[in-house]
């Protein structure tokens, strides 16, 4: 007997969605990932997805049939320049934004227009879309203390560029109908800062089902660490960490991404004496990357400025205990000593404590946690958050889910 189709196929037309923002596949970040995976799983559900994006070559406005997560759509790469000061960051010029956002809408003429950082893409079509009464959805995955690492506001103008880089997102968010963020920690952070109203928490999502958990007794340690290699991300607590550690243990450390800190870290890492023992994979394919979080004894996520981390439910959902720091959204994936372990950011000796007791704890108690995880991520299928998007596209009300009981009780 067939499958059974998606209720969204029996009882609603597709839709025509334009998902903009300021990074898209093949960069390698979180916003980036989330937009790849939310577009793909509209295309596959049958929608006509077309997405705005800066390009990631020199070179004129373009659009083609780019694949992403297996699927077809059509990519919109405006004209861009590189962001010097960031190791591979490009954006689209701001002066011709609103020029080029009226461009594409009036040819494509989609039905929502869902943006996905409101810098540049993002302001423009808003802007426009707004003007033709096109529905817009906003989601935000930015947080100015990260950027600013990339811009010359230090010092004093620190505090006074976070304030103006605020004020810039409530005028556009402001101009959606709806915004959302991946967890409900994220959308307190963004209504304090902003003061918008109503912000909807809807995980990143993920195919929890492209990963493979491995349940049987470990033959080695192996601590894994998945996500961009920058400054806001704390590896370094990672690698004194590991170098505390009982030599007898035997620990490897497997740091999978790329940065502008990897150069300090492997000088750091051959200064502590582990050099031998840290693998720097720099960006891997999806099979590798997948492979070792099959292999994997534990997740380490250290960064203090997570608005979701779908590196940690992919470790999850890959049946991983996971030891993070107590910052942001983390809690909401990470349950003190039922997944894994929570550690007081810059606390190396804490940090160092719960490697050990992970690595040293009987194996039926290790399987305790990985199931857990494997519980907790149940939630963040990304049917669910398909579902969640498809309303909201499509003007209808929506229900915000409470993803486990961290969100319950989220501050």
């Amino acid at each position: 007997m067939p499958d059974a189709p998606h209720p969204a196929e029996d009882s609603h037309p597709p839709l025509r969605v334009l998902i903009g923002g300021d990074t898209f596949g093949p960069d390698v970040n979180g916003a980036a990932k989330f937009a790849e995976r939310l577009a793909a799983g509209l295309v596959e559900r049958g929608h006509d997805v077309h997405i705005v994006a800066p390009g990631f070559v020199d070179g004129p406005n373009r659009s083609s049939i780019e694949v992403h997560e297996g699927q077809p759509m059509m990519v919109h790469r405006l004209r861009s320049w590189r962001w010097r000061p960031h190791p591979w960051l490009r954006y689209a010029l701001p002066w011709r934004i609103e020029q080029n956002a009226a461009r594409i809408l009036d040819e494509v003429k989609p039905d929502v227009v869902h943006f996905q950082s409101h810098i540049v893409v993002g302001r423009g079509l808003a802007r426009e879309a707004v003007k033709r009464g096109i529905r817009v959805i906003g989601t935000n995955h930015f947080m100015p203390e990260n950027a600013l690492q990339f811009t010359p506001f230090i010092g004093g103008l620190r505090e006074p560029a976070i304030r103006m880089a605020w004020k810039a997102a409530a005028r556009t968010f402001g101009l959606a109908e709806a915004v959302t963020t991946p967890t409900r920690k994220a959308a307190d952070y963004l209504e304090r800062y902003t003061e918008l109203r109503e912000v909807h928490p809807i995980s990143c999502g993920l195919h929890i089902e492209h990963y493979t958990p491995n349940m049987a007794p470990r033959t080695e340690n192996v601590v894994l660490f998945l996500g961009r290699v920058e400054a806001e991300k704390h590896i370094e607590e990672l690698l004194r960490a590991a170098a505390a550690l009982d030599p007898a243990l035997d620990v490897k450390v497997e740091i999978i991404g790329d940065g502008e800190q990897r150069p300090a870290l492997e000088k750091l890492a051959s200064h502590l004496g582990i050099a031998h023992r840290v693998h720097f994979a720099g960006h891997a394919p999806e099979d590798y990357l997948k492979q070792q979080l099959t292999r994997a004894s534990v997740f380490a996520m250290p960064s203090r400025a997570e608005l979701q981390s779908i590196a940690t439910m992919e470790a999850m959902a890959s049946g991983l205990p996971v030891i993070g720091a107590n910052a942001m959204a983390l809690p909401h994936l990470i349950h003190d000593g039922e997944n894994g372990y929570l550690y007081e950011p810059g606390n190396v000796e804490q940090f160092t404590e719960l490697l050990t007791r992970v690595f040293t704890m009987p194996h039926d108690e290790l399987l305790e946690l990985k199931r857990e995880s494997l519980r907790i991520v149940q939630s963040h299928d990304i049917n669910r958050t398909l579902d969640t998007f498809e309303a909201l596209y499509r003007g209808e009300e929506v229900i915000d889910p409470v993803d486990d009981a961290a969100d319950a009780v989220a501050p």
